[in-house]
């Protein structure tokens, strides 16, 4: 009788951690990793050809670097706004301007870190000068600098110094057809 009495108590401890294990690995599991951030060179003429295409989308380009303080500040912004439009109404793309030996440690850790998704690419040049005047001959190459271009590669809005949000979602929705960032 005392043996029977045991293995009540015994049985139902072994049945509760049986129900709480499974719990608990679902509740510990890991998100699903994400694919590492791959960040591509570009030259000049690929600059070029990246900003001056047609294409059926505006085009919304942020140049940035990991040692500046307001392209830090402002990114976590511009990834809700890659999230909000880019899967329906618009292109995105950033552009660094940290060194090339960056490439493939400091730039793609940052863009890990803010989860970025958006393409990524580093200026690979030895002068930057005639890249800069080729995004804009007023701009002095000052960080962060944001510029929107129409489905014609015309520019309809740039911003130097940290983006405001929300005059940046105004700009884009002038720009996106009607319907499209729903």
């Amino acid at each position: 009788m005392r043996f029977s009495k045991a293995i009540v108590p015994i049985a139902l401890c072994i049945m509760l951690l049986s129900l709480a294990a499974p719990a608990q690995k679902r509740k510990g599991r890991a998100e699903k990793p994400r694919d590492p951030i791959v960040v591509s060179p570009i030259d000049t003429n690929e600059l070029k050809g990246l900003l001056t295409q047609q294409r059926e989308r505006p085009l919304l380009v942020n140049f940035w670097a990991t040692y500046c303080d307001p392209c830090r500040d402002e990114f976590p912004d511009l990834v809700k706004i890659d999230k909000e439009y880019r899967p329906h109404a618009l292109e995105f793309v950033t552009i660094s301007l940290d060194d090339m030996s960056d490439l493939k440690t400091s730039v793609p850790k940052f863009l890990d870190s803010m989860k970025a998704t958006m393409p990524a690419y580093l200026l690979n040049v030895t002068d930057p000068e005639p890249a800069i005047n080729l995004v804009d001959p007023r701009w002095q190459g000052d960080l962060p600098a944001t510029y929107l271009y129409n489905e014609k590669g015309e520019v309809v809005y740039k911003h130097i110094g940290r983006v405001n949000p929300v005059e940046l979602r105004e700009a884009i929705e002038k720009v996106v057809k009607k319907g499209d960032s729903q």
